[in-house]
């Protein structure tokens, strides 16, 4: 190691999501800051390869989906057949992605965050070696985020069988598409390749979709997608898949039952597990839990003093939104502030069309815990805003405390489904009940005013159904 050592308050290690905005919090904080990642570019996995992108493809999906499907002749709108060009959208991905891992780069530099490129390892708990270089640290924090979980028999090579990685870059529409698993990131793999017009079937161990997603609405969105033309196989376990130049062969097994079949492409989407490989987290001693992820107490602190870490290596949903309120609660409490995250309250959203979004608890989850509760479902057939735009597919829910009539959860699917549950996220952070909803003016005509009425119909006295 060379003998100069820059010396910090805290080193990040991670610059996704989580690791850039503790370190632009820990310098409002007026701590010395250094940013290690070992990515050229910063932003993480969500930027890179994943929730960015993904989204960049799905709105380009659905633009092409709308036009070829004749959506827009009953707006009165005619127009000729449009043509793909797979090559433009993959450079607008690109071009998004670029533009705001480029804007990361400049809060570095306006924030006085040192960014030092390369894979971090720590050698002692305040030093954290790159390369020939030590960089010691008061304190360091650890938000190096999840990879893609490996499926026994299947071997990723993100060419014929990828991860969501490759299935993000493929340079032409499979034929046929083979998605195993059916949670938030299979079936907006799913949507995007079959709106482009791959055969796409989705292949799922569990006997249902997006396990730990409310039973309703993925019962709802399955029915959804089956009109869209996505195929599901559910109760089934892919135990082998492999490749040859004309496609990919996949073994699967079903109700006692081996069957065969054949396709352009896999894509392996069967969750994400943290990720801190190589990063000395053994050898230190570090606690983890039997998840394999990182053990931390209130503040965030491992069991070694000193060492931190937030986001998907700790407990909790894996999601960006999760890892910046873990990133900021760890560097405030380091300051002498207060700092807290509910997981409770942390929206999940799945970006098919229509959107589905989730907050709190869902009605398998209350009544195992054996909670009393009251359900208002409002559906969007019955809203104005979502018959004008041609959005009439899905419903609000909300499940209210029996007693107090708080709020316990929100599920919806429908357009905008991802921006409606920020009203419920907020109403929820301070204890709302279904009534301070229902007795909400909402502008008319909004999508909003389904959640109003879904309010409403928890006591039975919803206006417009």
């Amino acid at each position: 190691m060379a003998d100069n050592k820059e010396t910090f308050d805290l080193v990040v290690i991670g610059g996704g999501p989580g690791g850039y905005v503790a370190a632009i919090r820990a310098r409002q904080l007026g701590m010395r800051v250094a940013l290690v990642e070992k990515r050229k570019t910063l932003g993480g996995t969500c930027l890179n390869v994943g929730c960015i992108p993904s989204k960049a493809l799905l709105h380009s999906s659905a633009k092409y989906a709308g036009l070829v499907g004749g959506g827009v002749a009953n707006l009165g709108i005619k127009i000729a057949k449009p043509k793909l060009d797979i090559k433009k959208m993959l450079a607008h991905k690109d071009k998004v992605v670029s533009g705001l891992t480029d804007g990361i780069a400049l809060l570095m530099r306006k924030n006085k965050i040192t960014h030092i490129e390369g894979s971090g390892r720590i050698t002692a708990p305040n030093v954290v070696a790159v390369g020939d270089k030590e960089i010691q640290g008061a304190r360091i924090l650890i938000a190096t985020g999840s990879a893609s979980q490996d499926l026994k028999g299947v071997n990723v090579d993100e060419k014929r069988v990828v991860s969501s990685t490759g299935a993000l870059d493929l340079r032409q529409v499979p034929k046929r598409l083979l998605v195993i698993g059916g949670g938030y990131i299979g079936l907006e793999m799913a949507s995007i390749w079959g709106r482009l017009g791959a055969e796409v079937e989705v292949v799922e161990f569990l006997p249902r979709l997006m396990p730990g997603m409310d039973g309703e609405v993925a019962t709802k969105t399955k029915g959804i997608l089956e009109k869209q033309g996505i195929n599901f196989r559910l109760n089934t376990a892919v135990q082998s898949a492999k490749s040859s130049a004309s496609g990919v062969a996949v073994e699967m097994l079903s109700d006692g039952k081996k069957t065969k079949t054949k396709c352009d492409v896999v894509l392996v989407a069967i969750g994400r597990r943290p990720y801190f490989d190589g990063l000395g987290v053994e050898e230190l001693g570090i606690a983890t839990d039997d998840k394999g992820r990182i053990a931390v107490n209130a503040r965030f602190e491992s069991s070694v003093a000193g060492i931190y870490a937030i986001g998907d290596v700790i407990a909790g949903p894996m999601l960006a939104h999760k890892a910046e309120e873990d990133g900021v609660a760890a560097v405030e409490l380091m300051a002498g502030l207060g700092g807290h995250v509910d997981y409770d309250l942390v929206p999940g959203i799945v970006y098919t069309d229509p959107e589905i979004a989730t907050i709190g608890k869902n009605e398998e989850q209350l009544n195992e815990a054996g909670i009393a509760f009251n359900k208002g479902v409002f559906p969007l057939l019955a809203n104005s805003r979502a018959r004008t735009s041609g959005s009439e597919e899905g419903f609000v829910k909300i499940l209210a405390d029996a007693k107090t009539d708080r709020v316990l959860g929100v599920h919806i699917i429908g357009a905008d489904a991802g921006t409606l549950i920020h009203e419920a996220a907020a109403v929820m952070a301070f204890g709302g009940a279904a009534e301070d909803i229902a007795r909400i003016c909402h502008g008319h005509p909004t999508l909003n005013e389904a959640v109003k009425e879904a309010a409403l119909a928890v006591d039975g006295r919803a206006i417009h159904i």
